[in-house]
């Protein structure tokens, strides 16, 4: 008994390991520059060894965004709590998500290469991906109902969705912004989130929230 726990306890740490060597790579030399052969020096291990724990380089990726979400979370929590508005609470999920990027700005393009196949495991769209879209998709429905003002009902349910694919536009921006610490991408997410809240009022309207519906029940097939 006690010599399978130590063995489970071992292979943990040996996963535990490789995984922290490779999201550090992902971040002092980005994707195209961290190989699985590298990894596997670096954490004492075999390539077999690494290959036995991520059959490939992908996988370690999708560790890495488990990894930026739960940063992402850990970043917002404390500003939604600061407030029950819903600009300042969607502010704070898109902003504090764009932060936990800056380490792999100068290396974004070849983790864009590498997501933008539609067949990618890397596609944020993917099924792959889904543990880390429904962190995200999560955080954003928390924002929604923390808020003060409410969303018609048909509305608020496939918000969510939309605002994650809203994310992934900002982050593409984002990716090819080379202005001063990407303060292009920041007055955009401002400006989306000033006409965000002038329409606030409009999704009330019939004539308005219905075709509204209709195109968010298209834009949550994204990635469903």
């Amino acid at each position: 008994m006690f010599k399978n726990e130590d063995a489970g306890s071992k292979a943990e740490q040996t996963r535990a390991q490789i995984r922290d060597v490779a999201l550090t790579s992902f971040r002092n030399q980005g994707f195209d520059a961290t190989t699985m052969r590298q990894v596997a020096k670096e954490a004492g291990v075999s390539l077999g060894n690494a290959y036995y724990y991520f059959p490939t380089k992908n996988h370690l990726v999708q560790e890495l965004y488990i990894e930026v979400q739960l940063a992402h979370r850990a970043a917002a929590e404390p500003r939604l709590a600061e407030t029950d508005d819903l600009i300042a609470r969607l502010g704070a999920v898109f902003q504090t998500g764009l932060a936990q990027l800056v380490p792999f700005h100068d290396y974004s393009t070849g983790f864009l290469t590498a997501m933008v196949a539609p067949n990618s495991p890397l596609n944020p769209m993917s099924p792959e991906s889904k543990p880390a879209r429904d962190m995200i998709v999560g955080l954003f429905r928390e924002a929604l109902d923390g808020a003060r003002q409410s969303l018609p009902s048909e509305i608020a349910p496939r918000m969510p969705h939309a605002l994650w694919l809203a994310h992934l536009l900002m982050c593409l921006f984002w990716s090819y912004d080379r202005s001063p610490g990407q303060r292009n991408t920041a007055r955009l997410v401002d400006t989306g989130l000033r006409l965000f809240k002038a329409a606030l009022p409009f999704l009330r309207v019939p004539v308005v929230r219905t075709p509204l519906r209709t195109l968010l029940d298209l834009v949550g097939e994204v990635g469903a």
